[in-house]
């Protein structure tokens, strides 16, 4: 059997479902299951944006509201938490919720397909801007996994910045916390005593690793953003399923006198923001890593685990020289004298890849922290994405640099680099070559020659092995050009050049 109870917090009052298949998404549990067709499906992928709701949880007393892809998203994934669909915007009386106004007022819906998903990641926006007033680019980023094929988006925009100055309406928080909390303290009570549910979803580290080392063959999903299109898309099923987000410990970020250690299950918003919290250079770099409610959702440890040659993360976090905390239940003696003791080991990121999305993770393993250094006075740092779209898509190239200069002499070189090999790589031949030289053209035309035949790309429906080839050097040109305070244009560096 794959199917157990879900409850969650919608309408006023929680929803009991007493049967609902582990393998089954939150779009149709939403369309099929509670005939809630106002959510609609596009892709099925996550990149159009047209299924988007919202999910609330409690954080600290308050709730936090986070829109994310229904279709992706297993129903199981929200247990415990508030939801809110594009049915839930008007009041009892019909009376139109701010976001409604002003895209009626705004002429901000055409053929209106899209516009229920549009209308979830604006009342996201609304709910956690509380009042305040919206910028054009919090609306961008708001809206950066929505997609309108009718090309409406200036008056989606207008609607984004003009639902602020309607009257402020305010949702009553309290009874939906109180809500939550009861939901919480039920779940961690049935996980305790439930340790061979198809959907298992521990509440803390010890729990998560003793399941795992019970059940080595479970699919582990640490967001879902990739496992729901296993799902969507190539109709896989799994007898058993591990959610390592609601472990506590795993979604903290914990400060320390030489880095900070982001938790596995912190998401990709969450651990962006502390990323650009010290280095503020990345942010437009990882304002491009999908779209807003992917990073909602997925979490940093997934993307790092799934090890898509072509994962965004990765490249960045190699050149920042991280390392991960990997850890497992280790059981000594039996019966009633058996002993159970968390064990970990350390390992450099680029040393955590074996082949194509493949990886040294035991079977009765997890990631469980990312430890990023702190950035230094003397750093210099950029990230790069190569893509057909600007926005809302997937690198073809991503190279990342960090250098220390002191009196214009590269003390030390990192740098990482996606879409060129089976895993992400460290580009080290280029490192070497320019370690304790002067940051000037020379060195930066020898590292360009030294990157291009490092690595050995292959062609994909995304470029060809030779435009990556080509490609790849020119990034270091334009860092060379911006650390010199030139801006440099990608169509001038790449005149010529063809995917």
């Amino acid at each position: 059997m794959t199917q157990q109870p879900l409850r969650f917090f919608r309408r006023g009052e929680v929803v009991t479902l007493s049967a609902v298949d582990s393998n089954r998404t939150l779009l149709d549990l939403l369309r099929e299951d509670l005939h809630c067709t106002g959510t609609k499906e596009g892709c099925g992928e996550g990149d159009c944006g047209a299924c988007t709701v919202v999910v609330g949880e409690e954080k600290e007393g308050a709730l936090h509201y986070s829109a994310v892809n229904s279709c992706i998203r297993m129903a199981h994934a929200i247990d415990g938490l508030a939801l809110w669909t594009v049915e839930d915007l008007a009041a009892p009386g019909g009376e139109l919720h701010p976001v409604q106004e002003a895209l009626l007022e705004c002429h901000a819906s055409q053929c209106g397909f899209c516009t229920p998903g549009f209308a979830m990641s604006l009342f996201g926006l609304y709910q956690n801007c509380q009042g305040q007033p919206v910028s054009r680019h919090q609306a961008q980023t708001a809206l950066s996994g929505n997609l309108c094929r009718c090309t409406g988006y200036r008056p989606i925009l207008d609607a984004a910045q003009a639902m602020q100055k309607r009257p402020i309406q305010v949702l009553d928080e309290a009874p939906i916390v109180r809500a939550l909390r009861e939901l919480k303290a039920s779940a961690a009570t049935a996980a305790t005593h439930s340790s061979d549910r198809p959907y298992l979803a521990p509440t803390n580290l010890h729990d998560l690793l003793s399941a795992r080392s019970a059940h080595p063959k479970a699919q582990v999903i640490a967001g879902g953003t990739d496992v729901g299109l296993w799902v969507t898309k190539m109709h896989q099923r799994f007898d058993q399923v591990l959610d390592t987000t609601r472990a506590a410990e795993l979604r903290q970020i914990a400060h320390y006198p030489h880095h900070i250690a982001i938790g596995a299950a912190v998401t990709l918003t969450e651990a962006f923001a502390a990323l650009t919290a010290q280095r503020p250079q990345l942010k437009p770099f990882l304002e491009r890593f999908a779209g807003l409610p992917v990073r909602n959702a997925g979490t940093l440890g997934g993307n790092i685990a799934n090890g898509s040659p072509i994962g965004d993360s990765m490249p960045l976090l190699i050149a920042l020289g991280v390392s991960l905390v990997l850890m497992r239940m280790v059981t000594t003696g039996k019966g009633k004298s058996a002993r159970q003791t968390i064990a970990h080991r350390e390992i450099c990121l680029e040393d955590f890849y074996t082949g194509y999305r493949k990886n040294l993770l035991a079977a009765d393993e997890l990631l469980a922290w990312i430890k990023v250094p702190h950035a230094t006075p003397d750093e210099w740092m950029r990230a790069y994405k190569v893509s057909k779209r600007k926005e809302d898509d997937i690198s073809a190239v991503c190279l990342a640099l960090r250098l220390t200069l002191v009196d214009g002499v590269v003390q030390s070189a990192s740098i990482g680099a996606g879409g060129v090999a089976a895993t992400p790589m460290r580009a080290r031949a280029t490192e070497a070559v320019l370690q304790g030289k002067p940051w000037n053209s020379l060195s930066v035309q020898n590292a360009m020659d030294t990157l291009r035949d490092e690595f050995q790309p292959i062609s994909d429906m995304r470029a060809s092995a030779a435009y990556r080839s080509t490609v790849l050097p020119h990034l270091i040109q334009r860092f060379w050009l911006e650390s010199q305070g030139q801006p440099a244009s990608l169509d001038a560096l790449f005149t010529g050049v063809s995917a």
